[in-house]
């Protein structure tokens, strides 16, 4: 089956290209924040779907990679995707949309919840701020029913 781009697969394509990041993380209320640095080169895969190449420096040390496919399906009108990390044996699935203004895709998935038992429904929200800045910001819906931030990369 044939698809032509549309223009949430264009929107996908500024993501192309080579980026570097600073990040910082915090795991829970009684830790810390954690910085960490690393870079990612994005792809495209005819022009419907991009594939980032992620590493970076882990706080604690070594060394992360990982890979995040996003795509756009026109039969759901979602974006879809996958995320996996060296890391981490979970593979992440993704669904999301994009905000009004097109800056914003948020894209919905469920994981592990910190405590390590159960699951819980987290976002991986990407903003465009300009052409050349992006961020990438994690959170987690929490017992409280509130979307609790963990995560940021510039």
């Amino acid at each position: 089956m044939h698809g032509d781009p549309q223009k949430e697969h264009q929107w996908l394509q500024r993501l192309v290209g080579e980026w570097t990041f600073e990040g910082e993380c915090s795991m829970g209320p009684d830790q810390p924040p954690m910085k960490s640095t690393g870079s990612e080169v994005v792809r495209s895969l005819g022009g419907l779907w991009t594939i980032g190449e992620g590493q970076g420096e882990m706080p604690e040390g070594g060394t992360c990679q990982s890979i995040m496919t996003l795509g756009y399906d026109p039969q759901t009108k979602r974006f879809v995707g996958t995320f996996i990390a060296s890391v981490m044996t979970r593979l992440w699935v993704y669904d999301g949309s994009l905000d009004a203004a097109e800056k914003v895709l948020t894209l919905d998935t469920e994981g592990p919840k910190f405590t390590g038992e159960g699951l819980a429904k987290y976002q991986d929200i990407i903003e465009f701020i300009s052409d050349d800045h992006r961020t990438l910001s994690s959170q987690i819906l929490g017992d409280d029913g509130q979307w609790h931030s963990f995560m940021i990369a510039h």
